[in-house]
């Protein structure tokens, strides 16, 4: 199967595009093209790819013209925004939206009319689980992910100036939205807290483990269950996280829920670092609860023979 991937929007190295979905194919034996914008994120392309360059956020005429290069001689094409939808070159393989982002009802049945629809109840949300991460420690809190206003980020800092005086640092792994960059390189210039910028996952998962706990402080904006709280898990972390992750953190009973609040947050992590009994018991349990539920390679298998279904083609073994 000769598969095309497509965003003009992600990281190349986005874990759930490049590291779960387009290794599985790749391990699978298909042939991938990757339509992502590489130059923009200095990204060098994967060994095994066929990598085509645009733009980030292309206008439409240039995520079009970069698609139909993409699409040629292509079984299947997987685009990871609804814009591309708009841009979709007339003569084309089998549509595949992965939703990464809130949509309407009424626009996702659309999609559905047309195309075939990647959401979470399809190809689940995951992490790879390590085999066995160091027990976590006392000396550092960690946060993966994107920052941005609605996800926390005054509440971070505010948290990395009341945890000095307690000898705890913070870690934060990701990109920042534009409007929060300032804070965050002020923070950093009077040492309250180490920002990293973005990090491939497969780095950023390592540089987790560790720590005394995972943080996750989405607001009331963000409807989903952040991912973090698996990579989290996976890596045998406490999770302290505001209601958003609540329904995975409490039925693992992996963590603590507070709400988006300093001296919540402050309290959570204090409690943890003066009981090193209870963040060894929070960071098993969640990590056998990723193994057995979130583990990315369970589900890759599944993830090839759909997209082999969706393509018409004989499906193949998933090599191990």
């Amino acid at each position: 199967m000769r598969a095309c991937v497509a965003t003009t929007v992600h990281h190349p190295e986005d874990a759930r595009i490049m590291h779960r979905q387009i290794r599985a194919l790749l391990d699978a034996g298909h042939e991938v093209t990757y339509v992502a914008p590489f130059t923009y994120f200095n990204v060098t392309p994967a060994m095994g790819l066929t990598a085509i360059d645009v733009g980030h956020l292309a206008t439409s005429g240039r995520a079009r013209s970069a698609l139909r290069r993409g699409v040629r001689g292509a079984d299947l094409l997987i685009v990871h925004e609804q814009r591309l939808l708009s841009a979709l070159p007339h003569r084309r393989p089998r549509v595949v939206w992965d939703v990464r982002e809130q949509v309407t009802a009424r626009r996702l049945a659309r999609a559905e009319r047309r195309h075939q629809v990647i959401t979470p109840a399809v190809v689940p949300e995951a992490t790879l689980v390590s085999p066995g991460p160091p027990p976590p420690g006392d000396t550092r809190v960690v946060h993966i992910g994107r920052l941005s206003a609605n996800r926390g980020v005054t509440e971070l800092i505010g948290l990395a100036e009341r945890l000095v005086p307690h000898g705890v640092r913070l870690d934060l792994i990701g990109a920042a939205a534009r409007d929060v960059r300032p804070l965050l390189r002020d923070a950093q210039r009077v040492g309250l807290l180490d920002w990293f910028g973005y990090v491939p996952n497969r780095h950023a998962l390592r540089m987790a483990e560790g720590a005394l706990a995972g943080l996750s402080l989405a607001g009331d904006t963000v409807r989903t269950a952040p991912t973090k709280i698996m990579d989290y898990m996976g890596r045998g972390l406490p999770v302290i996280t505001t209601p958003q992750g609540a329904s995975l953190v409490e039925s693992a009973g992996c963590g603590l829920v507070v709400p988006l609040d300093v001296d919540a947050v402050l309290n959570a992590v204090l409690d943890l670092k003066d009981d090193p009994a209870r963040r060894a018991r929070l960071g098993e349990l969640g990590h056998a609860q990723a193994r057995l539920r979130h583990h990315w390679p369970d589900h890759a298998a599944e993830f090839v023979r759909r997209a082999e279904s969706w393509a018409g083609v004989r499906t193949h073994a998933l090599a191990v």
